[in-house]
């Protein structure tokens, strides 16, 4: 049971977080902290958040753990503004989307108190955001990673990751760098493609006619276009470097594959769709028997 936990960012991530630990009855009062009033305010009368607190001082009074839940350029400036009340037994974690950059950042801020700060990332979610895009069922069954620095007691990490349990969260563990290698592949640059598509089509003259034939293929493919664009963008250049890896072999992929269309090579086109839809129904079946919460001595990474 948490007595106190303060959410900083009560949008779809950290407001699903709240309401999948008070489903569960596992949690007393819940502190909503962040750059809105009016996000604030709506998480508040949605039940997502018990408090609204005006200042990160009064929000950190007491907090067993503290979720950051926000664009990951702003996790230097929020942990410094929450550092000066942070308590001795207060766990500071993390939804962020990259991990280098985040643990870096935290050491800069925290110093010698990085202990008390857990890297993590659900992963989960939806097109939409803001409190109202908010469930208390997320995470049921979904993945959350946690990437725990050297100086992290078992107590702290054990606290964190109890909590993304109690929300249905099954539990593997990453470092930053092996976390940030495969998230460019299959996060980053999925996001990165869906939104250069949409973009694309928008900025045609006859972008109209386009969208208007655009049926349930183009919406699958470019559902997570309609993901927070500020999120993204942050994402996106933290991650820079694995990023632009992974962009170089798509590119090279698409080269490929547009000579073999250009060469009228259909056994050549039929042979990678062949493969790509092997690979996939593969993985959905794999993903279905994995996404099923494991005992804690049964969980990834242990």
């Amino acid at each position: 049971m948490l007595t106190k936990i303060v959410i900083v960012g009560v949008g779809l991530i950290g407001g699903s977080f709240a309401l999948g630990l008070k489903a569960a009855g596992a949690v007393g009062h819940v502190v909503g902290l962040g750059r809105s009033a009016q996000a604030l305010a709506r998480a508040r009368e949605l039940g997502i958040i018990d408090e609204a607190a005006a200042s990160p001082q009064d929000a950190m009074r007491g907090a067993d753990l503290v979720l950051l839940a926000a664009p990951v350029a702003q996790t230097g400036p929020i942990l410094a503004s929450l550092l000066p009340y942070l308590e001795p037994q207060t766990i500071v974690t993390d939804a962020g989307s990259t991990k280098s950059d985040v643990v870096a950042a935290a050491r800069a801020a925290l110093g010698d108190r990085v202990n008390q700060f857990v890297p993590g990332h659900p992963i989960a979610g939806r097109e939409s955001n803001g409190p109202d895009a908010a469930i208390p069922d997320l995470y049921r069954g979904k993945k959350t990673v946690l990437a725990p620095l050297p100086e992290n007691t078992p107590e702290a990490i054990d606290k964190v990751a109890a909590a993304w349990r109690t929300c249905g969260a099954v539990i593997h563990r990453l470092t930053a760098e092996e976390h940030d290698k495969v998230f460019a592949a299959v996060s980053h640059l999925p996001h990165l493609l869906a939104y250069a598509l949409v973009d694309d089509i928008a900025n045609k003259p006859h972008a109209d006619l386009l969208f208007q034939y655009a049926a349930s293929g183009f919406r699958d493919f470019t559902r997570i276009a309609g993901s927070s664009p500020e999120m993204w963008r942050d994402i996106s250049l933290a991650n820079r470097d694995a990023l632009l890896g992974e962009l170089d072999a798509y590119l090279a992929q698409l080269t490929h594959l547009r000579a073999r269309l250009a060469a009228g090579d259909g056994a050549a086109l039929e042979a990678t769709y062949a493969n790509a839809q092997r690979a996939r129904r593969a993985w959905n079946e794999a993903i279905e028997a994995a996404e099923k919460p494991l005992a804690p001595d049964q969980e990834s990474g242990k």
